[in-house]
């Protein structure tokens, strides 16, 4: 099955530049359908997309900028803010105007064909989605040709977050797993590709001192995030906030009670926490995760 990739993947690369620059090139892909992509320099007053090519000038019409543009479905939003980004498109044929030759391009084609290949993607499949979006319930995807879907907050990793930016940023190209998938829409999580309980762990041992972040303060004790599916827990501190970057010692790892216990050394709101995500897993299809140790009697898990 040929994965489609969320739009912006292709420009760039090398098979990609060849394509768009000469019409030779341009006018073989009439034939092949094949989905390229190039910047979008005007939304015009009529909502045509504008793209600049070195080969010609390409035009996609209103109708054809996105699905459901020309039922109604889709705002006219949508093609409005792909001014200054890559889209992606099919060549459908050649015309001429005053200004000479240009290009007609079909955005919605092309997203006919990366629906073709999500309505086929089941519970447990791993994809590539680039964050579009970012709401306090969840972070919008690109899934494909720029078919949204959403991530909710709580599925996005174990510890938990205050707001999907804590996570992510708009732009970033992220991995996702399908948690269902019906005509209307899929549903995606991302925790289960952060790693268990135990695969996080065992990259701490007792005695050292690291850095993390402060996730949350409770009259109990202060949790601190040492990694997106890893939270330790220390004792109160009155001069602690919630985001705070704390330098903490490891003082105890129960993996039969899933606990990490630290002291907070120090914390600022200077960040020297490395916050780049670590994929356990990165492609291909999961039937069971469990996320609980081995020794404990604890059970989490998502079954696809």
């Amino acid at each position: 099955m040929t994965e489609y990739l969320p739009e912006g993947s292709l420009y760039g690369t090398a098979e990609n530049t060849a394509a768009i620059s000469s019409a030779a090139a341009l006018s073989e892909c009439i034939h092949t359908r094949k989905i390229l992509e190039a910047p979008c320099i005007v939304c015009d007053n009529n909502h045509n997309l504008i793209v600049d090519m070195p080969a010609a000038r390409g035009i996609i019409p209103r109708e054809e900028g996105a699905l459901g543009i020309a039922e109604g479905t889709t705002k006219d939003i949508a093609l409005i803010s792909r001014v200054n980004k890559p889209v992606c498109f099919i060549v459908k044929d050649f015309a001429r105007d005053e200004h000479g030759i240009y290009a007609i391009l079909s955005r919605r084609e092309a997203q006919l064909q990366a629906r073709d290949y999500i309505s086929e993607l089941i519970p447990g499949d791993v994809i590539p989605a680039r964050v579009t979006h970012l709401e306090q319930f969840g972070c919008f995807v690109d899934i494909g040709c720029g078919i949204p879907s959403m991530i909710p907050i709580d599925l996005i990793s174990v510890s938990r977050i205050s707001h999907p930016s804590d996570r992510f940023a708009v732009g970033q190209y992220i991995r996702a797993v399908v948690k269902s998938n019906d005509p209307e829409r899929v549903c995606l999580s991302h925790k289960e590709l952060l790693g268990t309980w135990e695969q996080n762990a065992q990259l701490f041992s007792v005695g050292s001192t690291v850095t993390g972040i402060v996730r949350s303060i409770e009259d109990y004790g202060v949790f601190v995030e040492l990694a997106p599916n890893l939270a330790g827990l220390a004792e109160p501190r009155a001069d602690i906030q919630v985001n705070q970057h704390a330098s903490v010692y490891i003082k105890a790892i129960i993996p039969e009670k899933m606990k990490i216990k630290l002291i907070i050394v120090n914390a600022s709101d200077e960040s020297f926490h490395n916050t780049a995500l670590n994929y356990f897993i990165e492609s291909g299809h999961i039937e069971r995760w469990v996320y609980s140790s081995e020794r404990s009697p604890k059970l989490i898990e998502t079954v696809f």
